[in-house]
């Protein structure tokens, strides 16, 4: 049975509030009796793309479980590849893979420098379709994104465009298991090209739903709700379980 923990949406900044909630989610996935293969944080680490932001997130993340983590909107790539990766200064998207026992993660940047929406570029693409052919292991797709609307306008008008170049590749993978996603700040689960598509929730909000209660036209997100995460649990049928859970602060 392998064990994926998902997070999203860190947006740390200067504050302490992003902070705190970060670390609650942290310090319960720490206390857990149990070994992840990976807690896996899809996007919007950090809320101003501040070099100083991601050193915050170094240190929020340090964890006996193996961390992976992509880029969102409010990331800044340049600085995302060095300042929290550690890697080389490079042009283009950060896009990384991680073999574990019996699974395969490709997280894909969805970014698209200094807009709100989605887009996979060529090269991605190419990339996800080189290491969908070099495995035939469960393959989890994962990005900032999502690639299908949510029903919530606001998200949705900002969700991962030309979504149908993704589709396509997906009809030529078929151990292609499902999209893990976040962006939306709601857990989410629906589908898209035949395959989950499983949101995980926001940490440092949680977005209302269109029929929800709002003070305002643009209240767009709770604030006093607990931040939360996925478990998406893949056994050994190859069949996927995701639960939610919220964390107490």
């Amino acid at each position: 049975m392998i064990v994926i923990a998902h997070v999203s949406d860190l947006h740390i900044d200067s504050g302490q509030r992003s902070v705190e909630r970060a670390r609650a989610v942290m310090t319960y996935l720490e206390d857990l009796p149990y070994d992840l293969d990976a807690v896996l944080v899809t996007g919007d680490i950090a809320d101003h793309g501040l070099p100083s932001e991601y050193e915050q997130v170094g240190r929020l993340l340090a964890s006996r479980h193996p961390v992976l983590v992509c880029p969102g909107n409010h990331d800044e790539r340049a600085a995302f590849r060095t300042h929290l990766l550690g890697l080389p200064s490079a042009p283009g998207p950060v896009n990384q893979v991680h073999h574990a026992p019996g699974l395969v993660l490709a997280l894909c940047d969805s970014s698209v420098p200094g807009k709100d929406h989605g887009h996979l570029d060529d090269e991605t693409l190419a990339w996800l379709d080189d290491v969908l052919t070099d495995t035939t292991a469960p393959v989890l797709v994962a990005f900032h994104h999502p690639p299908a609307t949510l029903n919530m306008p606001y998200v949705d008008g900002i969700r991962l465009f030309d979504e149908h170049r993704l589709a396509e590749l997906a009809a030529r993978h078929p151990h292609l298991t499902a999209f893990l996603t976040g962006h939306a700040h709601t857990p989410a689960a629906t589908t898209f090209a035949g395959r989950p598509l499983l949101v995980a929730p926001g940490v440092v909000s949680t977005s209302r739903l269109p029929w929800e209660h709002r003070a305002h036209p643009h209240d767009h997100v709770h604030l006093d709700l607990p931040p939360a995460l996925a478990f998406h649990v893949l056994d050994e049928e190859r069949r996927l379980t995701t639960h939610y859970r919220s964390v107490a602060m």
